[in-house]
């Protein structure tokens, strides 16, 4: 099968598993396991940041964030397509304990003017607003990616108002290869990121949670609650590392196949519409002959898989196991519809 369904479902490479195997292993509860230790601090290093968490998924990293940076009763901010609020069975409010102030922004990315409209004044009948939270890149904007000088913008408003800025970086490399940006830079304006490690990378599982000292030492606590300590996990840490050494570089690849996958949908009569394409995410709005229900039905018999996103949205996903033939394959498929 050809699996555009999402970048999480690839396998690791024959590389990624032998440096895998040959992983040293330890107690993470106690902090004893090597491998863990060292993604945690390259990670954090990469980044700017004093140090990170590693955890078994970025929803759990970005629970662990919104728990650690709010009180409950507090107000989120966040885009009506954040996956915090989309994709993460109401954690804002079963975790934390907090609301949601959803903003419409473009593609998932929200403007300093938006988020400055959005945060309560000190009104006993409102909750405060304690935290923003980013996503980069967007999902459900079709990878769009902010300009760096967005967040500087926005860092200032959330300095001035004293308010946490959070990143869901579920997909931050291919807004960094895409953008051409340090990821050092991050670290001075994000109090705190999520690494997501098994998407775009091709790391099996995990993300690394990033920020200070003192927030992390917090988020550890919240964690071993959230029931996510870990034992000898260094053989999947080990992946991350690996992902890390070799497979950013290479995202250029998927985002390259992903314009070449959008050109072949356009010229259908079936897409209205396909989303701008900056990374890796191809999501093709449908009209008349099929609908995203039945598109996907109709590539599954050509062993094409992809997701049907909402009763309008048909969404691809390259990565690394997307080879030049079943890209070749699945655009003559398009092509012959």
């Amino acid at each position: 099968m050809i699996d555009f369904r999402s970048d999480t479902v690839t396998k690791p490479t024959p590389g990624m598993l032998a440096f895998m195997q040959a992983a040293p292993v330890g107690d993470d509860v106690f902090g004893e396991d090597p491998s863990i230790n060292s993604l945690e601090n390259i990670t954090a290093a990469m980044f700017g940041m004093e140090a990170g968490l590693f955890c078994p998924s970025g929803t759990m990293t970005n629970q662990i964030a919104i728990k650690t940076h709010t009180q409950a009763g507090d107000e989120v901010i966040c885009d009506e397509l954040s996956h915090i609020y989309q994709y993460e069975g109401g954690g804002i409010a079963f975790n934390a304990g907090c609301s949601v102030k959803l903003l419409q922004g473009d593609r998932g990315r929200l403007s300093p003017e938006l988020i400055f409209a959005g945060i309560n004044a000190d009104d006993v009948h409102k909750p405060p607003t304690s935290l923003v939270s980013l996503e980069n890149t967007v999902n459900r904007g079709g990878g769009s990616c902010y300009d760096f000088s967005s967040f500087e913008a926005i860092k200032k408003i959330t300095d001035q108002h004293k308010l946490a800025l959070h990143l869901d970086g579920a997909r931050i490399f291919n807004a960094i290869v895409h953008k051409g940006e340090a990821p050092h830079n991050y670290g001075r304006v994000f109090d705190s990121i999520s690494i997501c490690l098994s998407k775009g990378l091709g790391a099996p599982v995990g993300s690394v949670l990033v920020g200070s000292k003192d927030f992390i030492k917090k988020a550890r606590r919240w964690r071993k609650v959230f029931g996510g300590g870990m034992r000898q996990a260094g053989f999947i840490a080990a992946a991350g590392i690996y992902a890390l050494d070799h497979h950013i570089e290479r995202l250029s690849i998927d985002h390259t196949n992903a314009i070449l996958l959008k050109d072949a949908l356009i010229n259908k009569e079936f897409v209205k519409e396909v989303l701008e394409v900056e990374t890796n995410i191809v999501i093709a709005i449908l009209q008349g002959k099929y609908n995203p229900t039945s598109l996907v039905s109709k590539l599954a018999e050509s062993g094409i898989l992809a997701y049907a996103m909402s009763p309008t949205q048909i969404r691809f996903v390259l990565h690394l196991d997307i080879t030049e033939a079943q890209l070749g394959k699945t655009i003559e498929t398009i092509n012959k519809l």
